[in-house]
């Protein structure tokens, strides 16, 4: 088994790694997060100068390609730095995902450029107020039919980056619940601004800048071509994109580790008590030791859970493994960290509260780890718990 990155995979990291010690440094993040606490526009026009929004993305629609490695490679350098501010990337590439693999052509032959070129954001409007893991028994949001498309009307929740994105992949139900609550739904490009669209922003512990919303609509029309895949069949579309998610989110918090290593590491080996540097106290050795294992393990079952979905293997539970042990390592590494900078990591002018704050988020987003832990306990033969 081969656990080493090929020379070009070593390569692109190099670069992205250079770009962001120079364009998105963690005084850049820290600025945006503690005091000015505004969507970072600048983060994203840089990217869109270096040609980062075209990752991923198809070629024949004017990305550069690349696979769920150059994805995970690419989240998790930015995160180094910028911690959960590296959504802003992920949440129109997410978006971007279920656009190409179900819209229509020219949907597709209209959005996938604009978005490889930085010129517009998609944000993502699933959950609902009261739904929270119970997503699908929750939905309330409805879609009608009407002449020329559908009327929505309803309200979400925790949509990130809803009030600065020209669409919203919105979530909805067409059809009367049946039995089965994953039936019935459909996905719509909801147009922002609509009459009868508009956005509040919820004041919240970590990743600020970003700006997550509460969504309502009210009688919104969405034009026929807007419909994402087969109308009541939105949420079996959905699901080829929560693999990649729940990659791309371990590959975000083992990139938050690497940040929290990064300054422990400096900090004991600069700082001074009882005449020596704190790196030297076994119980400090301890922690970083600690780090660099969390670390370690969430890198190896992120990546074998991407070699898994690049060579159409399943990966679902994998995935979602990742996901679970990446974010609580990363939790834990960054709890350590402000341990180790002692009341300098409580301090807003360092690093480590943001990668905690950043960090804590994800414990339960975009799946809760109790939930995902379901998940896990049904495919070894488990009875279903929910």
């Amino acid at each position: 088994m081969e656990f080493e990155l090929t020379p070009e995979q070593k390569l692109f990291r190099d670069s992205v790694r250079a770009w962001v010690n120079k364009e998105v440094p963690k005084d850049l993040a820290r600025e945006l997060e503690a005091r000015e606490e505004r969507w970072p526009f600048e983060i994203w026009d840089k990217m869109t100068a270096a040609g980062y929004h075209a990752i991923g993305l198809p070629e024949e629609y004017g990305g550069q390609g690349g696979d769920v490695f150059i994805q995970a490679i690419f989240i998790r350098e930015l995160s180094r730095t910028l911690g959960g501010l590296t959504w802003l990337w992920g949440v129109s590439s997410f978006c971007a995902r279920s656009i190409y693999l179900y819209a229509q052509e020219e949907t597709k032959q209209d959005l996938l450029p604009r978005l490889a070129r930085g010129e517009i954001r998609i944000a993502i409007s699933v959950t609902e107020p009261g739904g929270g893991t119970d997503l699908l028994g929750a939905m309330k949001t409805r879609a009608t039919k009407v002449p020329g498309g559908w009327s929505i009307k309803g309200q979400k929740i925790w949509s990130t980056s809803a009030h600065v994105s020209q669409y919203l992949l919105l979530l909805a139900r067409t059809k009367k619940q049946e039995e089965k609550a994953s039936r019935g739904l459909t996905i719509f490009l909801v147009p922002n601004p609509s009459d009868g669209l508009s956005t509040r922003e919820i004041p919240k512990l970590g990743m600020r800048s970003l700006g997550s919303c509460e969504v309502f609509l009210d009688d919104v029309f969405v034009p026929d071509q807007n419909v994402v895949g087969e109308v009541d069949a939105g949420w079996y579309h959905m699901l080829a994109s929560l693999n990649n998610e729940r990659i791309l989110v371990a590959a975000m918090c083992t990139g938050i580790m690497d940040g929290v290593l990064e300054d422990g590491l400096k900090y004991v080996m600069e700082r001074e008590a009882f005449g020596k540097p704190i790196g030297q106290f076994q119980v400090l050795q301890h922690f970083i030791a600690d780090i660099a294992m969390w670390r370690q393990q969430a890198e190896l079952m992120m990546y074998y859970a991407a070699w898994r979905q690049q060579n159409d293997l399943p990966c679902g539970i994998e995935a979602t493994m990742a996901k679970v042990v990446a974010s609580e390592n990363a939790i834990r590494s960054a709890d350590h960290g402000i341990t180790l900078l002692g009341g300098m990591g409580y301090a807003m002018e360092t690093d480590m509260q943001r990668y905690w704050r950043d960090a804590r988020g994800y414990g339960f987003g975009p799946i809760t780890n109790q939930m995902a832990r379901n998940i896990i306990a049904e495919s070894l033969g488990l009875p279903r718990s929910f």
